[in-house]
């Protein structure tokens, strides 16, 4: 039999081995990822070294130009500290929701989400009325008699702040929820019974069992305010800007390849501190899942 006949009869073989099993099932995942990730990350990649050739004058430009480096800095620090806010608010509120009746959990779960269903920019331009100068904070501020005149709550950092963590808040809660859930509701019983107090049960059972929970929603938070630029650009000023929007400015600009190596430093940056994250909190924390339910 010929080489290549005997290749192709091979290839056929394994085709009809795969269908037969139930491995062919992930076959479309892996293409999608593959289309729609994969492919335009490898794209993005060569877009910043490949310019008329070979070249490092992308990175050189961001790291010898102070105001990229204060930029990116800034989306970091940022994305860190909306991801800790995020958890420490919605920690309780989903903590608060898993030990209510299920009917009740049902309609508080309803509540978190209907925000979810309204567009990011809709919100975005929500709070720009909120905290405008005839806004209805300063409104009732003057109203209450609190202050003389409207205090200047737009286009600062807090605007930015506060208008991201709402935006965001809902899919921290959702993630504790869901890992609360989980959780055998006889360990913390068992704890109270054999003499444990309401905080120390909490504290050396149910709080070491959700923090995978916890871990969770500050990953998926961060992640998703490390690409914010929407919020920053409506409700912040000019020394609020993040890294998303730099690339954006310069892909409307059409300075392709500096996009994408910002584009890739972001994306860099966002898989170190998920990888840093996750080390640390399972050298130091113990983050752990047994316990939970079947």
């Amino acid at each position: 039999m010929p080489a290549h006949s005997f290749r192709l009869l091979s290839l056929g073989i394994g085709i009809v081995k795969l269908l037969r099993s139930s491995n062919w099932l992930i076959v479309p995942g892996v293409l999608l990822l593959a289309f729609f990730f994969v492919a335009p990350t490898v794209e993005i990649a060569l877009s910043s070294i490949f310019d008329e050739g070979l070249t490092g004058k992308h990175f050189e430009r961001f790291a010898t130009k102070g105001a990229y480096v204060e930029v990116f800095w800034r989306t970091l620090v940022r994305s860190v500290w909306i991801g800790i806010l995020c958890v420490l608010i919605g920690y309780p509120i989903a903590y608060f929701i898993v030990h209510r009746s299920l009917r009740t959990q049902v309609f508080l779960m309803l509540l978190i989400l209907v925000p979810l269903w309204t567009s990011i920019l809709i919100r975005t331009y929500a709070w720009m009325v909120v905290l405008g100068r005839e806004g209805i904070v300063n409104n009732a501020l003057i109203w209450l008699g609190l202050i003389d005149k409207p205090l200047r709550m737009m286009f600062t950092t807090g605007a930015v702040y506060v208008a991201m963590i709402q935006i965001l808040l809902p899919i921290a809660v959702i993630a504790c929820y869901s890992a609360m859930t989980e959780i055998d509701r006889t360990l913390p019983r068992a704890a109270k019974v054999l003499g444990a107090s309401p905080w120390k049960a909490f504290r050396h059972v149910f709080l070491p069992l959700s923090l995978e929970g916890a871990l969770t929603s500050f990953v998926i938070v961060f992640m998703l305010s490390m690409g914010f630029f929407i919020t920053p650009a409506l409700v912040g000023g000019r020394k609020d800007a993040m890294l998303a929007n730099v690339i954006a400015h310069n892909v409307e600009q059409l300075n392709w390849g500096f996009a994408s190596a910002l584009a890739l430093l972001l994306l860099v940056a966002t898989i170190i501190v998920i990888v840093v994250v996750r080390l640390l909190a399972n050298r130091f924390v113990g983050v752990r899942s047994v316990g939970m339910a079947p």
